[in-house]
Parts: C-alpha cells; sequence; structure tokens
C-alpha cells in the first residue's frame, strides 16, 4: 500500500523539538553569562560595596584643619575638640516618624531646625544612604550627656568627635581670618572640582584666608570601618572581617601671616575712631605688619549655621561691620593725596623747586574761589611749604596749570585707581579720575570743567582711594618708586612646622620718577611732621623722626555758617587721615590712619600713627635683646598722653547701599546668600566733579 505524501515522520519532528529546547537553553545560559559578567565584572566592585555596607558602617575621621599663625608663631586660629549629632539613614528605623522627632525634642530644636534635618535625612536616603549626615553640630556638654543616655531610643544616629574652629582673636582681624560655614546644596550638586572631598554637612571657608587658602588649610579626611548589625549598632566579635580597619587622617597645612600680633592689638586699643581702619606695611617688601578694621565681628559667631536673628543684628548695625574698610570701602583722601599732585606739576616741567604761588586765604577760578583752610592765606609757598602747611592754593595753581589728565597719570603710577592685588579679601579700585572720566559720567552735567582738576590735585572731589591704596603710595615714595603689591602670607608650614612654601616680594610697579623730585616731596613730608607749623608737628616723636601728611576729608556741603566738629551730626563730620612712614631718613615701615567722621586728620588720626610708629620700634627694640639674650630697656611713656580716645556719640542710623563685592557670605538653608550690613548714606553728599566747598574745610 502506497503511503500518503503529507505524513509526518515521528523523528523528524522529534528532532526541531530537540533543536528548539537547545536553543532555548542556550538563549538563556547565554543572557546568565552576560548578566553574571555584567554584575561580577562591569559593576562588580559598586555591589560588592553594596553588601559589604549592609554589615560595614564606614566613618568620616574628619582631619584637623591648618592652623594659622602671626609672623613670630603665635597661634590665631586653631581647632578645638567637639561633638557633633550624625544620622545614618540606613540604620535609622522608622527615622522620620519617630528618631527625628525624639532628637528634636532632646536638643530642642526648633521647627526650622527639625523640617530642615528632615528634608537632608531624605534626600541622602536617596542618594546616600549609609553616608553619616550631620544633623546638629557642636552640641554642649549637656546635650552629649542626654544622647548618650537615650542612645538606644535613637537607632542610627551617632554623637561623634569633630574638629571645630576657634578664632582666638575674636573680632581683632575677623575680616581677614575670615569664617567658614556649611557647604550649600549648589556647591554639592556642581563641585568646584572634580573629586571635591566636600559631603552634605561639610564646612568651608567662606571669606579672607580661610576661603582663599581653603585647599591649603583643609587637609585630607580618614575613615574607620566597623561590623555593625541593622540598627548600626558595633559588632566588635566580628572586627576581624575587616582587614582595613582604620585609614588615619592627614591635617592640612598651617598659615604663617606677615601680621606681628602685638603690633595689630596695640592699634586696635588705641585706635579712637568707631569706624575707620589703620595699615602698617614694611616699605621694603610690601608685607603687611598691622591691618585694622573698625567696627567688626566675632567670627566664632559665623562659623556655623547663622540664624536668622544673627543676621538681623549683624544687617542691622548702621556702621556695617561686615565690610572691611581697608580694601572694600574708598574715601576721599584729602591732602594725603597732595604729594603725588607736587610730583605730577614736576614731572609736567612747568613747575620747578623754587616755583611758588601767593595764598591769599583762596583762588579764583571763573565766578568761584577755591578757598584755602587758612582764611588769612599762607603768603608765598613754594612745594615744600605747600605740603608743610597744607596750603590749598598751591596745588590748585598747578592742577590749573598742568590739568587733571597729568595728576591722574602720576596717580595711577602709584596704584591710585586699581586695586593693589593683595588677594585675600575683595577689593575696590577706587576713581582716579580723568578728562575722558568726567566726560563719560557727567556727560548730562557738561562733561569734564576744570574746576574738577582743583577738587581733584587735592584729594576731594571725584578722587578716591582705599586706605591700603593710600599705604602703598606713601611705602612707594619713601622707597624709592616701588609699589609693591601687598602681602599678608610670607609662610606656609606642613603641620609638623617645617616650611614648606615661602614668599617673595611681589613688584607691582617701579614710578618713573626723578630722585630728586621725591627728595623735595620727602623734604616737605618730614618738614609736616618735625618743623614748627606743620599740621603734625605737635604730634611728633623724640625718639623717631617721622615724615608723613595730615588729612581732613569733608563728606558732605558745607553750608555758610561754619560748626565746631563736636556740633555737627555723626554723618556729616570729616573724615581724618595720617599717612606717613618711620623712619624719614631710612624708611622701614608705612603707616595710615583713617579716623572716619572724626574730624580734623591732625587730632584724630595722627596721634594713632605716631603711638604706632613708637610701638614698632619699642618691639623691634625688645626683640633684638631678646635675640642677644639681655633685658629689653624700660620704655618711657611718651605718646599715649597725644591720643583722644574719647568717643563720638552712637550715631543714628541712616542709610548708603553696600556694593555687592563688599558682602561675604553666609549659608542658610543650604543655599549661600550675601550678607550685606545696613547702608549708611550722609545727607547732601558732596557731588563728584563740584567743589569740594566754598568756605574753607578746618586746617588738616
Amino acid at each position: 500500500m502506497t503511503p500518503k505524501l503529507n505524513r509526518s515522520v515521528p523523528g523528524k519532528e522529534l528532532k526541531w523539538r530537540y533543536v528548539a529546547l537547545g536553543g532555548a537553553m542556550l538563549l538563556g545560559i547565554s543572557i546568565l553569562i552576560v548578566q553574571l559578567y555584567r554584575l561580577q565584572v562591569v559593576r562588580g566592585d559598586e555591589y560588592a560595596a553594596r553588601s559589604v555596607a549592609n554589615f560595614v558602617k564606614v566613618t568620616r575621621v574628619l582631619a584637623d584643619r591648618g592652623m594659622i599663625k602671626d609672623r613670630r608663631g603665635e597661634v590665631l586660629v586653631q581647632n578645638r575638640p567637639s561633638f557633633d549629632v550624625f544620622v545614618t539613614p540606613a540604620f535609622c528605623q522608622d527615622c522620620v516618624d519617630q528618631v527625628l522627632p525624639r532628637l528634636a525634642e532632646l536638643l530642642e530644636w526648633t521647627e526650622e531646625q527639625r523640617e530642615k534635618a528632615v528634608a537632608d535625612v531624605k534626600a541622602a536616603r536617596r542618594s546616600a544612604p549609609f553616608r553619616p549626615l550631620a544633623v546638629q553640630v557642636d552640641i554642649h556638654r549637656d546635650a552629649l550627656d542626654l544622647l548618650s543616655g537615650h542612645a538606644r531610643d535613637l537607632p542610627g544616629v551617632d554623637v561623634t568627635p569633630v574638629p571645630h574652629r576657634s578664632y582666638r582673636t575674636g573680632p581683632i582681624l575677623a575680616h581677614l581670618l575670615g569664617y567658614m560655614n556649611e557647604v550649600s546644596n549648589r556647591e554639592l550638586e556642581t563641585p568646584p572640582e572634580e573629586g571635591s572631598p566636600y559631603q552634605l554637612g561639610d564646612y568651608v571657608g567662606r571669606a579672607g584666608l580661610e576661603r582663599s587658602f581653603e585647599s591649603t588649610l583643609r587637609g585630607d579626611d580618614g575613615l574607620r570601618r566597623m561590623v555593625v548589625d541593622a540598627r548600626g549598632r558595633s559588632i566588635p566579635d566580628l572586627q576581624w572581617l575587616i582587614p582595613e580597619q582604620e585609614v588615619s587622617p592627614t591635617p592640612g597645612n598651617n598659615i604663617v601671616l606677615s601680621l606681628d600680633m602685638r603690633l595689630q592689638e596695640e592699634a586696635e586699643r588705641i585706635f579712637p575712631g568707631r569706624a575707620g581702619a589703620v595699615v602698617v606695611v614694611d616699605v621694603r617688601t610690601g608685607f603687611i605688619r598691622a591691618l585694622v578694621s573698625r567696627p567688626s565681628f566675632d567670627p566664632n559667631v559665623l562659623t556655623g549655621r547663622v540664624t536668622r536673628q544673627q543676621m538681623a543684628e549683624l544687617s542691622g548695625d548702621p556702621l556695617r561691620p561686615m565690610v572691611f574698610r581697608p580694601t572694600a570701602e574708598h574715601y576721599s583722601p584729602a591732602s594725603t593725596f597732595k604729594p603725588f599732585t607736587v610730583l605730577a606739576a614736576l614731572r609736567s616741567g612747568q613747575f620747578f623747586e623754587n616755583s611758588t604761588a601767593m595764598c591769599q586765604g583762596g583762588y579764583r577760578l571763573g565766578s568761584r574761589t577755591w578757598r584755602c583752610h587758612s582764611a588769612h592765606g599762607h603768603g608765598v609757598v613754594d612745594a615744600g611749604n605747600a605740603l608743610k602747611y597744607s596750603c590749598n592754593v598751591y596745588f590748585y595753581k598747578v592742577a590749573d596749570s598742568i590739568g587733571l589728565d597729568a595728576i591722574a597719570e602720576v596717580g595711577k603710577d602709584f596704584g591710585f585707581g586699581s586695586p593693589t592685588g593683595i588677594g585675600v579679601v575683595s577689593e575696590v579700585p577706587g576713581i582716579m579720575p580723568t578728562r575722558a572720566w568726567h566726560d563719560r559720567v557727567n556727560a548730562k552735567h557738561g562733561g569734564y570743567s576744570r574746576g574738577m582738576a582743583l577738587n581733584s590735585s587735592v584729594g576731594q572731589g571725584a578722587n578716591t582711594a582705599t586706605p591700603l591704596q593710600v599705604a602703598m603710595a606713601y611705602a612707594a615714595i619713601a622707597n624709592g618708586g616701588n609699589v609693591w603689591v601687598p602681602q599678608l602670607v610670607e609662610a606656609i608650614e606642613s603641620p609638623d612646622g617645617k616650611v614648606v612654601e615661602r614668599f617673595e616680594p611681589r613688584l607691582k610697579n617701579k614710578v618713573d620718577v626723578k630722585p630728586e623730585h621725591l627728595a623735595l616731596v620727602r623734604d616737605g613730608l618730614s618738614a609736616v611732621v618735625n618743623e614748627p607749623g606743620g599740621t603734625a608737628f605737635r604730634r611728633r616723636l623724640k625718639d623717631v623722626k617721622v615724615a608723613g601728611k595730615t588729612g581732613t576729608a569733608q563728606v558732605v556741603r558745607i553750608g555758610a555758617v561754619r560748626l565746631r566738629h563736636e556740633q555737627r551730626e555723626y554723618w556729616q563730620r570729616h573724615h581724618g587721615w595720617f599717612a606717613g612712614y618711620a623712619p624719614a631718613d631710612a624708611p622701614e615701615i608705612a603707616v595710615v590712619v583713617l579716623n572716619e567722621h572724626g574730624g580734623g586728620g591732625g587730632s584724630s588720626a595722627a596721634p594713632t600713627a605716631m603711638a604706632l610708629i613708637q610701638k614698632y620700634f619699642e618691639l623691634k627694640q625688645e626683640d633684638r635683646a631678646q635675640a642677644m639674650g639681655v633685658p629689653a630697656a624700660p620704655v618711657p611713656e611718651r605718646v599715649m598722653a597725644q591720643l583722644e580716645p574719647s568717643r563720638n556719640e552712637r550715631p543714628r542710623r541712616r542709610r548708603q547701599p553696600v556694593m555687592a563685592s563688599q558682602a561675604p557670605e553666609v549659608t542658610v538653608d543650604g543655599e549661600v546668600r550675601p550678607l550685606q550690613s545696613a547702608p549708611v548714606v550722609p545727607a547732601e553728599p558732596v557731588i563728584p566733579g563740584e567743589p569740594s566747598a566754598t568756605v574753607p574745610v578746618e586746617g588738616d
């Protein structure tokens, strides 16, 4: 019988089934191999770490931050032992509902603090559940004992010893040293550099040296591993399972400043003003020896999580304690600018050493009279006597003859109108006006006029400078024309005290000035202090010959009726200046004192400068005697009687805008915000380019 053509063969059908089954098995094995390769090879380290994290708790050991010292080794900023509270989300059972509310009760958190802790823990549970998160820093001893007694009720909560910053000088040097606070969420999302060591809750330098030398001071953190149970509690018997239990931290390097804390403290003590600045700089190198800004603030308060109340107190102070006056505020330099007008006159070739001007109490230009501070005049004066008596008429004549640009050229050569380059703190450039500057800024009022040059020649009008700029310019007069970059850091040391890097003097500009021109100016500055009739003659020292210049900068237009200093409202009083160097014949240091609203420079600024110069050489004598192993000679009390430490009455609050570049930063609710102090504005401000006064300002 013939078989049917479409009949299937049993063996053939079974063969195809085997092939299909084999293919499926082969596919499954291939997928398994690929998955195993991905898990064990490609992502093996990641999953191994996750598995270990289930029973191994890794805790960071924070490195000690480097210290900040003065040039003699006195510690200004160091670390103190403290305790912080950490929460590890992976080990914190019922964290949001039970643990954090209990923790808030024990630590007496505000509602704002509790909400922040809850938000941070929720975020950390998603991103890094096994990483300890700081929820409270720097707890006191009573809180430590309280948490220790409730440890069983707080799974995943640890109290860990952590080094915290201690600013031993308090408000002294606060702007320079800076402060620290919590790293912001934005900084964590966009780290400043690849491999950033920062984690949520870490602290970072926010101002001054702490910010500028953050990478130098920070150091490298270590870590500690321990075997724990599901609640995060240590299991000592199983510690042998971990081969490397601890990696030691590496402390940060130390910073050695050029400041002498003895001189700094003396400057803080004797400065009589409510607000102002003091600068002492080595004219041979540009290194700063003392730097005062008043008022100041306590960096120990700002280091941490700043409360709204603390911010409100700082912002509400009308004297703006957060503004660093030596660099972040600019003022009319007044008569301290006159030496540079003399140099411009001599450089122009239109004036010589014996060139004179007749002072009869004022200088007539057009329909206005620019008056001298002496209503009776000084008679015939040359450059030296013009500096000695601070005769405005001589400088008005120079400005009217050579023009504003010639004066501005010399001013810029000496550093006016541009930042000094100190780097550690923010700077404003000040204004060294030119004809083009006035044409641009005062275009609506007709641009430049000849009277603007007269104002600028005596350091008024639009001419403004920072106290540090004035100090560096006078240092250049003293040293022969070298405009140094001011520096605060002399060296960087390793934790064991070995010098890692030493900083050398940095020259910003070498002024093209004839030695005989500098000699003429230096003779005039010496006469200011050491010859009868000089505006600082009454403040001279017996043991040290000082050269310098007083200045009185008006802040408002003076009316027809002249009032005594103490009769004016605080904000309408003049600023007092003194700028000089010593010894006059072989200069070592330059000193600038600015007493805001302090009155005449001869009475409100010169005594402080003289006392500081005296102190500098007394300290030098003590150091020399100590190096030789003999006791220093007793120091007579000569200078303190010259000081007039009476404080002006508390000023009433005014308003004045603060430049954004001056504002430091604080971290509030994880965001970095500028911290601005309350602005202060004097009534009837002097209009740039207008005559500074048609009535004479008090003598310098």
